[in-house]
C-alpha cells in the first residue's frame, strides 16, 4: 500500500453517490478516493452494485445524487467530445473480454488504435500490436481468432486491447470470473505486471477474495449499497462486523 497518497490529491474522487432503479436502490451514498499507482479493489457479491459504480465511473450510467470526478473532471458534466477523450484515458477490461469474434486478434488490437489515433503507418501499428501482445504473453496467437482461445487467453487480449491506447487508469471488471483456478493466478499476475511497467491506477471489481489479497493495494468492501470497511485486506477481514466475517467464510481461501 502506498504512504504518501495522503499528500496526493485522487485521481478518481466519490463523494455520497446514489444509484436507484425504480425502487431498487443499489448505491446508497458511497464515497472512495483512488489515488495515482495504485490497484484498489471493490470486493462484494453479486448484484451489489460493483459493476453500477465502475459504469458511472466512465459515463455510461448517470447516478442520481453525489460527484465523480476523474483526471481532474466531474463525469456528469463532460458529453460528446470531452467526455470521449476522457475515455481514452481509461482501459475498460469487461468480464467477458468483448473481443470480435469475427477478427483475428491482430485486427482486434488494431481496431481501437486506428479508431482513436491519427497518422499512424502500417510499421507502427504492428510494433504497438506487437509489443503489447508480448507484454501479456501471447505473441503466437496474433493470427488466431477468439474462437481459438482458451477463456484465459481472450481475458489476457482483451487486456491488452484496452492497454494498447495506453490509459491512465485501468477499471477491470470480474477478471476472473469463469476461470479455473491456475488461469486465475496468471491474470492476478498480470493485472500487478500492468500496474508496474505500464504506471497505471486501477479499480478492480470483484467478488474473489484470492484475487481481491493478490491485486489490491486497498480494498473496498460495498455492502448493502455502501463501503462498510476500507483498507488493507488484512485490515478489512480483521474486522469483527458479522456481514464481512460471513462474506469471508463464504469465499474461503486456502
Amino acid at each position: 500500500m502506498k504512504n504518501d497518497t495522503a499528500q496526493e490529491d485522487p485521481i478518481i474522487s466519490i463523494r455520497d453517490v446514489y444509484k436507484s432503479f425504480g425502487d431498487l436502490h443499489v448505491l446508497n451514498g458511497v464515497d472512495l478516493d483512488v489515488y495515482r499507482g495504485e490497484n484498489v479493489v471493490v470486493l462484494g457479491r453479486s448484484g451489489t452494485g460493483k459493476s453500477v459504480l465502475i459504469k458511472i465511473i466512465i459515463g455510461l450510467l448517470q447516478q442520481d445524487k453525489g460527484s465523480v470526478n476523474v483526471l481532474g473532471q466531474e463525469v456528469s458534466g463532460l458529453w460528446g467530445p470531452a467526455l470521449n477523450a476522457l475515455r481514452r484515458k481509461i482501459g475498460f477490461s469487461f468480464q467477458n473480454s468483448a473481443l470480435y469474434d469475427s477478427m483475428t486478434v491482430r485486427e482486434n488490437l488494431e481496431f481501437p488504435l486506428v479508431r482513436n489515433v491519427e497518422n499512424l503507418t502500417r510499421a507502427e501499428i504492428n510494433e504497438q500490436v506487437e509489443s503489447v501482445l508480448e507484454s501479456v504473453g501471447l505473441s503466437q496467437t496474433i493470427n488466431q481468432v477468439p474462437s481459438q482461445l482458451s477463456g484465459g487467453q481472450r481475458k489476457r487480449i482483451g487486456i491488452a486491447r484496452t492497454l494498447i491506447l495506453k490509459p491512465e487508469i485501468m477499471l477491470y471488471d470480474e477478471p476472473t470470473a469463469g476461470l479455473d483456478p491456475i488461469t486465475c493466478i496468471e491474470i492476478n499476475e498480470l493485472i500487478n505486471e500492468v500496474k508496474e511497467k505500464y504506471q497505471t491506477t486501477a479499480i478492480i471489481i470483484t467478488h474473489d477474495l484470492t484475487c481481491a489479497r493478490e491485486t489490491g493495494d486497498r480494498i473496498a468492501m460495498l455492502l448493502d449499497g455502501q463501503f462498510l470497511k476500507t483498507g488493507t485486506f488484512d485490515e478489512v477481514f480483521a474486522s469483527d462486523e458479522e456481514r464481512v466475517k460471513s462474506f469471508y467464510d463464504y469465499n474461503f481461501i486456502q
